[in-house]
């Protein structure tokens, strides 16, 4: 019980500071804020902050949700019978139907959006974490089909659905900056995958398929 309170207690300052550092973000902007400043606003120490974000980005962009392994866990977790190209867009099309919060499908997100793209570092923090999710897909697809390491492949399919997964989010924040709804964006992002997934062709649909028992047991 002792360890639940503690976990509990944790949850709850991490939430706290976070909650505290996004409204002074808004209020005065990312780069107008201090660390220290955010630590006086929500009652805790400089090192407590710290301790739970270890960089000032991270109070945005925390590295359990805005993660590089995103596109690289959700190829994992796909079912028997997906491709990688197919898992990636079933996933970003359960997100939109869902209005999930991680694709700023949310009312009030406009502002938050605004603020990121006003600060300078945390638009580098996002363009590198474009590029580390890119890696660590293709990593994976390497690992999967068995490819060799000279093999430009899955660096190829990994760059195809990264690219993809960019639109998404590149069409999203140009109709929050526009001041959209969150159901008008959503429909217009599900036209978007609708588009998408007519023009991807057999090859990538086909590639990285995962097999069934069926479909292992009949290759043995």
């Amino acid at each position: 019980m002792s360890e639940g309170l503690r976990e509990k207690h944790k949850r709850r300052t991490r939430r706290r500071i976070a909650d505290v550092a996004t409204g002074l973000f808004l209020e005065r902007g990312f780069d107008r804020v201090t660390v220290a400043e955010v630590a006086e606003a929500a009652e805790v120490s400089v090192n407590t902050v710290y301790n739970y974000f270890p960089a000032k980005e991270d109070l945005v962009l925390p590295p359990d949700q805005a993660s590089p392994r995103r596109l690289a866990d959700i190829v994992r977790e796909r079912p028997p019978g997906r491709s990688a190209a197919q898992a990636v867009l079933d996933r970003l099309r359960e997100e939109v139907e869902r209005r999930d919060r991680s694709l700023g499908l949310t009312e009030g997100f406009g502002p938050f959006f605004a603020m990121m793209r006003a600060a300078p570092t945390l638009v580098a923090r996002l363009e590198e974490l474009g590029h580390r999710m890119n890696g660590e897909l293709a990593a994976v697809l390497a690992e999967e089909t068995g490819a060799a390491p000279e093999d430009p492949l899955p660096r190829v399919v990994a760059a195809q659905i990264s690219g993809y997964h960019s639109l998404i989010f590149g069409e999203i924040g140009r109709r929050v900056t526009a001041g959209d709804r969150p159901d008008a964006i959503a429909e217009a992002v599900t036209e978007l995958l609708d588009a998408i997934e007519e023009m991807v062709g057999a090859p990538m649909l086909g590639y990285a398929v995962r097999e069934g028992r069926e479909e292992r047991s009949c290759s043995e």
